[in-house]
């Protein structure tokens, strides 16, 4: 899909406060690194055994959960958490997988009053 060999992605958390810096890197085609940077601790836990992955195995096993999901649980990071998702879109990015493009979930409070 691409020659991306590198992508750096920034992850906004929301309420929390905290900002997460992804920087991936393509080794082959079968495996990234990865450097993560957080204010948050239980990710900078995760990052510290988060720092090669097989991109395939990350987007594209229907039977297994992926490693970055895997290390997010019992790191006990919100079920919510964003930087999960972001790391994994990063991933795909750096591997060639899809194209660099920002996501966002924009939320907002919905008036209880009738228009």
């Amino acid at each position: 899909m691409g020659n991306i060999e590198r992508v750096r992605a920034e992850v906004f958390a929301g309420v929390c406060g905290y900002t997460t810096v992804i920087e991936v890197e393509r080794e082959n085609s079968r495996r990234v690194s990865l450097k993560i940077k957080s204010e948050c601790e239980n990710i900078q836990n995760m990052a510290e055994e988060l720092t090669h992955v097989d991109p395939f195995r990350e987007i594209g096993s229907l039977n297994d959960t992926p490693t970055v999901l895997r290390l997010a649980q019992g790191c006990n990071l919100h079920t919510a958490c964003p930087v999960p998702i972001g790391i994994i879109k990063a991933v795909e990015v750096a591997a060639g997988l899809a194209l660099p493009a920002d996501s966002y979930i924009k939320l907002s409070k919905i008036s209880n009053l009738e228009d």
